[in-house]
């Protein structure tokens, strides 16, 4: 038997309670992990809550990422003692996911553990901080170099957006950062590397289709109008890498930065990620992090306070990466 967070529904209700379970409860696959850690995501917190449709089926263990190391395998791939990670391809959402203290899944799903990490550096990273790898080397990719001018990271006090602040700075990226929460974090943005903040209400306006040109790359985790205003805002031939909808699903813009100022937009999906995309991304992304990094945008709780931090996270007022240890 092993600890885990179930997640029941009863009249169209979500609860959330740590329970035991066996391991012959757990779903299908070729690999059992024994997990370290798994994190807390955007994701997670709408699943725990019940505020997103994000899970169909129950009961359900939550969690879309985990790090531990194997148990058994039927994958030739991986052997007892392999230490891996997941992240993604609906874990914890129609397969249950990392919140548990043991884990059966596919092997094609897993990623080996890169050299120079271990569990909880890796959750420190996770979906977060993969994603926001795949939309620095997006940008990379399409010819955005450090001296074409500033870079616009939205939502810079969550995971992805404050990982992203650090790797564009270690690259030396001038870089701009954009929070709901100038006051509570413009210092501790500023020590990940960020240059300037900026408070996002300068981007949650009606903007014109074009306005003055201003940032050279975008990575955006908002969406909405906070997205609509960066792209009016792009330079000639700049280019915005967008992976998320904290602020809402919709775009109000026009063709017009597209077609008259040669802007790019780039989307950035980590859930299906092919691995040896994935693989080179984490790689590259333990690579870049600087050790500083792990201590300045990470929290750790325990099990029993999922709950908790998914109330806080749904409402903006997480910061920084919550591992939760197992």
């Amino acid at each position: 038997m092993f600890d885990a967070l179930i997640l029941t529904q009863e009249d169209k209700q979500t609860f959330a309670n740590v329970g035991q379970l066996s391991t012959e409860q757990l779903p299908a696959g070729d690999v059992l992990v024994e997990v370290s850690y798994s994190s807390l995501n955007y994701k997670d917190g709408l699943a725990v809550t019940g505020l997103g449709k994000i899970i169909r089926q129950f009961p359900m263990v939550p969690g879309i990422d985990f790090a531990g190391v194997v148990k058994s395998s039927a994958d030739p791939r991986y052997q007892p003692g392999d230490s891996v990670i997941l992240t993604g391809w609906g874990v914890g959402e129609n397969h249950w996911g990392g919140m548990a203290q043991q884990a059966r899944v596919k092997a094609d799903w897993l990623v080996p553990m890169p050299a120079g990490c271990d569990a909880k550096k890796a959750m420190a990273i996770g979906t977060a901080g993969l994603t926001a790898m795949l939309c620095v080397q997006a940008l990379q990719q399409v010819g955005i170099k450090p001296e074409d001018g500033e870079i616009l990271v939205t939502g810079a006090s969550g995971g992805v957006g404050s990982v992203a602040v650090t790797l564009l700075a270690k690259l030396g990226y001038q870089v701009v950062a954009s929070s709901g929460r100038v006051a509570e974090n413009g210092d501790w943005l500023k020590q990940l590397g960020a240059n300037a903040v900026i408070d996002r209400s300068e981007l949650s306006i009606d903007a014109r289709p074009l306005e003055k040109q201003r940032w050279a790359g975008v990575v955006d985790t908002v969406g909405d109008k906070v997205l609509a205003t960066a792209l009016a805002q792009m330079n000639y031939g700049g280019a915005a890498a967008i992976c998320g909808l904290a602020g809402g699903f919709g775009l109000p813009t026009t063709v017009m930065p597209f077609i008259l100022r040669g802007v790019n937009l780039l989307g950035v999906d980590s859930v299906s990620c092919p691995f040896a995309k994935r693989q080179a991304a984490w790689q590259r992304v333990v690579e870049l992090l600087p050790e500083a990094y792990y201590d300045q945008a990470s929290t750790t709780i325990e099990l029993s306070q999922v709950p908790e931090f998914a109330q806080k996270i749904v409402k903006g007022a997480v910061t920084g990466r919550v591992l939760v240890k197992l």
